[in-house]
Parts: structure tokens; C-alpha cells; sequence
């Protein structure tokens, strides 16, 4: 087969690839917080301790785990999909793929410096950062990028000011309630 035939037909499943790592990682952070979040409360604290001192193939072993976990719901999903119930079916993979990625970026955390420690992930790692690194290099120099980063940038600050004002709509509700309350008191005595 021809060179250009096969960079033709390569092309889409690069840019899907492409578009799945830079969409993890822009989540990646943001959802390893909340896992960590999650992480502080006493029993899952104990469990994170417990991963922690893992091991290294057993730490590989809990690191590969949420992606077996996730088959069945990934299949799940297909099966709506196929039975007539795509949005269902594509807001079950994509809720899947949010809690895997979520998992896994804490788990990672966790177990990173004992799954560095085997030989051939540590290779396959360093490989895999070095990838990343290429496609996100090329992906941030589009102006397709740059546009859907700025767009990213701002709903998160409006995401932000929304919770920043929401609170604020709750913190005045709530110290009006207070002073409502003393003022009855006062009226009553």
C-alpha cells in the first residue's frame, strides 16, 4: 500500500487518539483532586495507605484494576447504544470513562514510585510521557487548540464565579436568617 494511502487512512484514528489524551489530560488533575478529596475520609484514607505500600506488581496489579472494573459498564454502554439508546448509552461510556480516569489518576499517585521501580514499566512510562509530550507539542501549536483551550479557560472560570456567588447567594440567605432570628428574639422578650 502507498505511503500517502496509508497516512490517509492512519489520520482519523490518530486524531481520535490524539483527542482522548489531551481531553484525559486536561481532566487528569482536576479529577485526581477530588479523588484525593474523596481519599482524606477515614476509610478510604486507610485504603489509599494500604495501596501505598504495595508492592511493585501488586501496585501494577491495583493500577490495572479499574480498567478491568470498567468493562462491564463500558459494555453496558454498547449494549444501549445497540438496543435503540445511544444518548443513554454515550452518557454511561462517558460517565465510565470520567470515574476510570479518575481512579486511575489517583491510583497512579499512589503507587507511581513503586511502579517505577519495574524495569520495564518504568521503560514503557518514559516511552509513554515522551509520546504524550510529542502529540501535545503538535496538538497545542493548531489554532483548533489554542481556541478550545480558551474556551476550556474561560468556562472554568465562570464555573468558578458561579460557585464564588452561589456561595455568597447562600452566605447572605443564611446570615439574613440570623438576623432574623435575633430579631424576633428581641421582639419577644
Amino acid at each position: 500500500m502507498k505511503k500517502w494511502l496509508k497516512r490517509l487512512l492512519a489520520a482519523p484514528v490518530v486524531f481520535i487518539a490524539a483527542v482522548i489524551v489531551l481531553l484525559e489530560d486536561w481532566l487528569w488533575d482536576d479529577l485526581a483532586r477530588i479523588a484525593a478529596a474523596i481519599g482524606r475520609l477515614p476509610l478510604f484514607h486507610q485504603i489509599e495507605a494500604f495501596i501505598a505500600g504495595l508492592p511493585p506488581y501488586a501496585a501494577l496489579a491495583m493500577f490495572g484494576t479499574p480498567s478491568l472494573l470498567l468493562i462491564p459498564v463500558k459494555l453496558a454502554a454498547l449494549y444501549l447504544i445497540a438496543h435503540g439508546q445511544p444518548a443513554l448509552g454515550l452518557l454511561t461510556a462517558v460517565a465510565a470513562k470520567i470515574a476510570g480516569t479518575a481512579l486511575v489518576a489517583r491510583i497512579y499517585v499512589l503507587t507511581q514510585s513503586n511502579l517505577l521501580r519495574i524495569g520495564w514499566f518504568a521503560w514503557l512510562h518514559a516511552r509513554f510521557v515522551e509520546f504524550k509530550t510529542r502529540v501535545y507539542v503538535a496538538i497545542k501549536s493548531t489554532s483548533f487548540y489554542q481556541a478550545a483551550h480558551r474556551q476550556y479557560l474561560r468556562m472554568r472560570e465562570r464555573l468558578a464565579a458561579l460557585l464564588r456567588n452561589r456561595r455568597s447567594f447562600w452566605r447572605r440567605r443564611w446570615e439574613a436568617a440570623i438576623r432574623l432570628s435575633r430579631k424576633w428574639k428581641r421582639s419577644e422578650e
